[in-house]
């Protein structure tokens, strides 16, 4: 009876709370509206199961607490539950609520602005959701008790409301990472107790105006990833108590204001990637409290300032990218705790200063003009601190003498790079004592001698780099103890000897390059078993005999293997030379054979029974081959001319018997179309004429051909009948494929069948695939950012019903993605691999992963599950692809270069410029391009687990939409 009663007064809720209350007054208003507030969210996990609508008191119910006085809800914290659904109305029951935390779940929607009348709110955490709508101007007029809100990482739009500055007791406020735009409104300088403002990663502009001095209460204040311009406001030093300042990646300018100096309590000061000019002021030793300083890439010059030493805090100092010049001034060896300094990419000069290793640094990174000798500098140091040291980055400058042969003492070190230098002497042999080293690069170099047998005691090492330099020798078979190893590059030296075949056991082996070299002997057939490699390049050595055959060895790029005159195989386009028994000639009755002669007779006897049995052998080998020959000759003649007849009768079947049952007739096949008749207007030249062809792939031909209604089809040819199990199995796995249907998707119209003729009907997409769009050439057309951005989302919805539906398409490349006259990409060939149950991973890694770039590593892992992540990879990799413009994996003279590892290398770098298609000339929105990318880094996760679900994917890729972009075209 009282549930009934409860149904009612939900319907009334909304219109007459008083009168509710009045009918029911022993009714407890928190529990009628928290069972609301859950009839509007789905709760996948069951974390609000606790929720009785039978029950007088909520205080007792999962996330919930009350006040022992009242007995009324005062906190209401359900962080991480997974909820979905929308914020009802039933929160505003909660009249006592102080604390609302929602945050981390998957709510949309919008807030109800209501909810800020609450009378107690003092905290309302609605961050990391996917809650959207515009922030309007009174959102928060009503908000005076309220004291933090966070609405970071949603999708809220429109302006920073006036109304804010209503919040007079307001002490957090979180924006970040919204789409929020517009400048930032001057009456925030007006909430006197502010202590953290976050309005990060959005899209606000405009200049940052005078009047911040007014929040002087302020300890943190974080203005990062917009694109505010002008110059730092002069009045900031009254906020001087702030311990963190993060401005960076804006286009502010200017000089620094001397103001800043007053900020003595700051710990954290962030102004990496602006266009501020001029020196840095020596009032920078004044912030005494400094743990953390970055203000790379500005435009700052001059020297660095010597009160840089000031900073006994100091722990990070990253000045990179700018154009400072002169020496490092050696008062920073007062910075006892200094961890990491980042110097690269300056004018310094001077020799290298024996500071850096007497302090207790972790990372040491500078690529400027600096001179001096290596060997001398370390020495010096007499090992003070070596055991922190991590990564050790000197490349690009000018060091000369020997590589200190204690270098083992480093024994934290992880990162090694003295590239580019003028580094002589050998590579010492104590790098066997660098158990966590996992880089070491010391190309472009002048180092001779060969490589110490001692470097299989690097245990740990992932990439080895030493191009362009004179060493000698052999390559060590010690080196497979190096596990781990994923790059090795030696080009560009004077090895000799053979490839050991002990490089086949590094199975993690991704890059090799051992180009231009003088290697000789045969390449060990053992190599092709590596399962994750991607390039081996070995042109331009003196090689000799067939490579290796499978694996990756099957689509190897001739340019990896030119100049070795010697070498055989179909990627040289030489065949290699017969290897054939000299004829054995027998005569039977001869005596005069000296050897027989000294023979006892039964043991000559003996050999003539053997020899005679030898040529027997041989003769009947031979009759085999020569009658093999002739059978597949004649059986080849038979299927041709069996398919023709089956295309034929395809082609003539005119819509009777044929699409409702199986025939019996050899020369007559089952047609069925899932939709419409089943008619064809051309005949069996339509299925075989070289003129109908529009493509081929790893299963078979595509062509296209015409329905008598007009409307085009195509008809994939299965090259792999012999592998089809059988009739039942294969129609029963056709028919589900023709279930699936999605506008992202080419649908399955019909299917053919004969034993040993099978054909897949296929809607036509006019529009050509991917591939030809980024690489072969469209006809003059250019996709814009907004026709890219389209086909990843269309492409990511289509994988995601794929999964829905339990399908793994294992075959995902740009010439599989087909787009369509309206723009929108449609995946095509999934599904293949489950018509063909004796297929396995390793079938399909040659078969349908053709394509080199796109294949997930777990792929050729036994050990490991093929799922969905298999597919997430390939989607990543196609990302990448339709964001640079650039192949998976890219062939130069002496180079090769993997497009996640470039995409990788230049995002750490915040270089996305250079990452993003030539073609968009600069016309592509920044704030999404970064994050696509990212995206695509994140699916192309070497660990499935790390990789997201497509569902997933889709739901990131429409938070990253901007709403300001979304439909508009480029001017281009």
């Amino acid at each position: 009876m009282k549930k009934k009663l409860l149904l009612n007064l939900l319907a009334l809720l909304a219109l007459v709370p008083i009168f509710v209350r009045s009918l029911t007054p022993s009714f407890n208003d928190d529990v009628l509206g928290l069972i609301v507030f859950k009839a509007d969210v789905q709760d996948p996990h069951g974390k609000l199961a606790s929720w009785n609508e039978d029950e007088d008191s909520a205080c007792n119910w999962f996330g919930v607490k009350c006040s022992p006085r009242s007995n009324r809800v005062t906190e209401l914290v359900l962080d991480d539950f997974s909820l979905t659904g929308r914020i009802g109305r039933g929160l505003l029951q909660l009249q006592f609520l102080r604390r609302l935390s929602l945050a981390r779940n998957n709510l949309t929607g919008t807030i109800p602005a209501a909810l800020f009348s609450l009378p107690n709110l003092r905290i309302l955490d609605m961050s990391n959701n996917h809650l959207s709508g515009t922030l309007a101007d009174d959102f928060f007029q009503q908000c005076g008790p309220l004291r933090a809100i966070s609405l970071a990482n949603n999708r809220f739009s429109g302006q920073i409301p006036k109304s804010l500055s209503s919040c007079s007791r307001l002490t957090l406020a979180n924006f970040s990472s919204n789409h929020i735009s517009g400048s930032l409104p001057a009456e925030i300088w007006s909430l006197r107790g502010l202590r953290s403002f976050d309005i990060s990663n959005n899209l606000l502009d405009g200049e940052i105006s005078n009047g911040i001095q007014g929040l002087y209460n302020l300890r943190m204040i974080d203005l990062s990833r917009n694109q505010f311009t002008g110059t730092i406001p002069n009045d900031i030093g009254g906020c001087s108590l702030i311990k963190l300042l993060d401005f960076s990646e804006n286009s502010l300018s200017g000089v620094l204001p001397d103001s800043m100096s007053n900020l003595s309590f700051c710990s954290y000061l962030n102004l990496r990637k602006n266009l501020f000019l001029g020196q840095v002021p020596l009032w920078i030793g004044a912030l005494r409290s400094l743990k953390t300083l970055d203000l790379s890439a500005n435009n700052f010059s001059g020297i660095i300032p010597v009160s840089v030493g000031n900073l006994h805090s100091l722990k990070t100092l990253n000045l990179s990218m700018n154009a400072f010049s002169g020496s490092m001034p050696d008062s920073m060896t007062n910075c006892t705790i200094l961890e990491v300094i980042d110097l690269k990419h300056n004018l310094l000069t001077g020799d290298l200063p024996q500071w850096i290793f007497k302090l207790g640094l972790q990372e040491v990174l500078s690529e400027d003009r600096i001179v001096g000798s290596m060997n001398s500098s370390f020495y010096a140091s007499e090992f003070v601190s070596y055991h922190s040291l991590q990564v050790l980055d000197l490349s690009e400058n000018s060091l000369s003498g020997e590589m200190p042969s204690s270098i083992g003492h480093l024994s934290s070190l992880q990162l090694l790079n003295l590239s580019r230098n003028s580094i002589i002497g050998s590579v010492p042999r104590d790098i066997a004592e660098l158990k966590a080293l996992y880089s070491l690069d010391l190309s472009h170099n002048h180092l001779n001698g060969s490589i110490p047998f001692e470097v299989g005691g690097a245990t740990s090492l992932r990439e080895l780099v030493l191009k362009n330099n004179f060493i000698t020798g052999n390559l060590p078979t010690s080196i497979q103890h190096c596990s781990s190893l994923a790059i090795l590059i030696l080009s560009r030296n004077f090895l000799n000897g053979p490839i050991p075949a002990a490089i086949s056991k590094l199975s993690n082996l991704q890059i090799v390059d051992v180009s231009f070299n003088n290697l000789t002997g045969t390449l060990p057939k053992q190599l092709a078993d590596l399962p994750h490699l991607l390039s081996f390049n070995i042109s331009h050595n003196d090689l000799q005999g067939e490579l290796p055959a499978g694996g990756f060895f099957n689509t190897i790029s001739p340019l990896s293997v030119a100049g070795n005159p010697s070498l055989c195989g179909s990627a040289v386009n030489r065949s290699c030379p017969a290897v054939l028994p000299k004829p054995i000639v027998l005569d039977p009755n001869s005596t005069s054979d000296s050897t027989s002669a000294s023979l006892p007779p039964n043991v000559i006897t003996h050999k003539k029974i053997i020899l005679s049995i030898s040529a027997l052998i041989a003769i009947s080998a031979a009759a085999v081959i020569v009658i093999g020959v002739v059978s597949i000759t004649v059986l080849n003649l038979r299927v041709r001319a069996y398919g023709s007849r089956s295309a034929a009768a395809l082609a003539s079947s005119g819509g009777n018997d044929l699409s409702s049952s199986a025939t019996t007739d050899a020369n007559s096949g089952k047609l069925i179309m899932f939709s419409g008749e089943p008619d064809f207007s051309t005949g069996a030249h339509a299925l075989l004429n070289k003129d109908s062809e529009v493509g081929r792939g790893g299963f078979g031909t595509v062509y296209r051909t015409v329905l008598r209604d007009g409307r085009p089809v195509a008809i994939k040819k299965l090259a792999v009948s012999s592998l089809v199990k059988s009739q039942e199995d294969f129609e029963r796995e056709v028919k589900k494929m023709g279930k699936i249907r999605h506008p992202n998707l080419v649908a399955l119209e019909g299917y053919y069948w004969t034993q040993s003729l099978q054909l897949l009907i296929f809607e036509f997409v006019s529009g050509g695939s991917l591939y030809k769009y980024l690489h072969g050439g469209s006809g003059g057309k250019s996709l814009s950012w907004n026709d890219r951005f389209k086909i990843i989302l269309g492409m990511a919805k289509g994988m995601a019903h794929l999964h829905q539906v339990n399908v793994i398409h294992y075959n995902l490349k740009s010439s599989n993605i087909l787009i369509d006259s309206s723009g929108e990409a449609k995946v095509g060939d999934y599904g293949l691999a489950r018509l063909l149950p004796m297929l396995d991973r390793y079938v399909l890694s040659s078969k349908i992963q053709s394509a080199l770039g796109y294949m997930a590593p777990e792929f050729a892992c036994k050990t490991v599950k093929i799922t969905e992540k298999c597919d997430v990879y390939g989607f990543g990799v196609l990302v990448l692809e339709l964001v640079t413009g650039k192949r998976p994996v890219e062939y130069m003279e002496d180079d090769v270069v993997v497009l996640c590892d470039m995409v990788r290398g230049a995002l750490d770098g915040c270089r996305v410029e250079e990452c993003v298609d030539k073609r968009l000339l600069g016309n592509f929105p920044a704030e999404e391009a970064a994050p696509v990318m990212k995206l695509g880094l994140i699916c192309t996760s070497q660990v499935p687990s790390n990789r997201p679900d497509m569902r997933e994917v889709v739901s990131i890729l429409e938070m990253i939409r901007c709403p300001s972009l979304e439909g508009q075209e480029d001017s281009s």
